[in-house]
C-alpha cells in the first residue's frame, strides 16, 4: 500500500503573496534534505506548450497525453474532460516525494496555510476552514492557529512545515 504523500496547501487572494511564499518553502525544503513536488491550480485555462513545437502539434492533432522527455526532465500534457480532483492528480503524478506543495485549492480538504496581507483584504479566505493550520501575514487575525509574520520568519514557517511533515507520514 502506497504511503500517503502530505499535503500543504498555500490559500489567499490574489497578489497575497502565495507564489513568493511557495517558491521560498520549496528552496529551503529541498536544501535541508527533502524531495518536494509543487502542484499549481489556476481557474484560467493553460497552454503549456510552445506553438510549433513538435509536442504542440501532437496536442493539437488531438493526442490524449503528450509526452516529452528529455536527460533531465520529463513533461506530461494530458487531456481531461474535466477537472481532475486533487486526489487523483497525487495518485496518477506523485510518487517518491516527502511533501507536495500546492498553490490553491482552497476548498478542497487539505491542509492549509492562508497568506494574509491587510493591503490585499481584510477578510481571510479560509476563516473557519478545519483545515487552516498556519496563517503567514503582516497581521495575526487572532483566529487561534499559529502566526508568522511574512517578512521575517521564514525558518519559523519551515520549522512549523517540518512538525507537519513528520506528523503525517508513517515511520
Amino acid at each position: 500500500m502506497k504511503e500517503k504523500t502530505p499535503i500543504i496547501s498555500i490559500v489567499g487572494r490574489s497578489n497575497s503573496g502565495k507564489t513568493t511564499l511557495a517558491v521560498k518553502l520549496v528552496r529551503e525544503l529541498k536544501q535541508i534534505g527533502y524531495r518536494v513536488a509543487t502542484i499549481k491550480h489556476s481557474h484560467h485555462a493553460l497552454e503549456l506548450d510552445t506553438e510549433g513545437k513538435d509536442s504542440w502539434w501532437y496536442s493539437k492533432a488531438g493526442a490524449d497525453t503528450v509526452i516529452v522527455v528529455s536527460p533531465a526532465m520529463i513533461g506530461v500534457i494530458r487531456q481531461t474532460p474535466q477537472e481532475m480532483p486533487l486526489s487523483k492528480i497525487m495518485d496518477a503524478y506523485i510518487a517518491d516525494i516527502d511533501v507536495v506543495i500546492v498553490e490553491g485549492y482552497k476548498a478542497e480538504a487539505v491542509p492549509k496555510m492562508e497568506v494574509f496581507r491587510t493591503e490585499v483584504s481584510d477578510e481571510l479566505v479560509c476563516k473557519g476552514d478545519k483545515n487552516l493550520l498556519a496563517v503567514i501575514g503582516d497581521k495575526n487575525p487572532e483566529i487561534g492557529v499559529p502566526f508568522f509574520h511574512i517578512q521575517d520568519n521564514l525558518s519559523a514557517i519551515v520549522d512549523f512545515l517540518v512538525v507537519f511533515i513528520g506528523s503525517t507520514t508513517r515511520k
